[in-house]
């Protein structure tokens, strides 16, 4: 029989075999034994077995995986609002800035101006998705144009229009 690995497992279903192998081992089943019956290495259920003896069953339950909740961010939670409200409230232009909208560019000066942080661009992008921030295209024709009177100056015009 093939051994499973149990990392691959989700932690409830890891959790349930380390408490299968507990079960058979309180048993008298040896190790070797309750690898092969479980389906793992030996040395993964003498790991969990060793592991309840010294800690006890709390030792073998799930924990939470990942980074904690704001490890490794560069910026703090305030300067992260601070920066958010900017975005919403302001234009680059308002903060004499040489842009005309928001770019990855111009919020990593406001960043390296406000806070003397510099920050790499895939690491604005980050914080931009993180913060709900989408990229955006500007629409290709202006909001005020009238289709109809474009197109009655398109047959009225067209003609005067004189190529070089």
């Amino acid at each position: 029989m093939e051994n499973t690995d149990i990392r691959t497992l989700s932690p409830q279903a890891q959790y349930e075999l380390r408490k299968l192998v507990i079960r058979l081992r309180k048993k008298g089943m040896p190790n070797q034994e309750v690898a092969e019956t479980v389906g793992i290495a030996e040395t993964s259920a003498s790991t969990i077995w060793q592991t309840y003896q010294r800690h006890g069953i709390e030792a073998i339950q799930p924990k939470v995986r990942g980074r904690r909740f704001g490890a490794k961010r560069i910026l703090t939670a305030e300067q992260e609002t601070a920066v958010q409200k900017l975005l919403i409230d302001k234009t680059p232009d308002q903060l004499k800035l040489p842009f005309a909208l928001w770019t990855r560019d111009a919020i990593r000066l406001v960043i390296q101006q406000e806070y003397r942080i510099e920050l790499p661009i895939r690491t604005i992008t980050d914080y931009l998705k993180r913060w709900g921030f989408t990229p955006q295209k500007p629409v290709r024709r202006a909001y005020e144009q009238d289709p109809k009177k474009v197109t009655q100056w398109l047959e009225t015009n067209h003609d005067k229009i004189e190529v070089f």
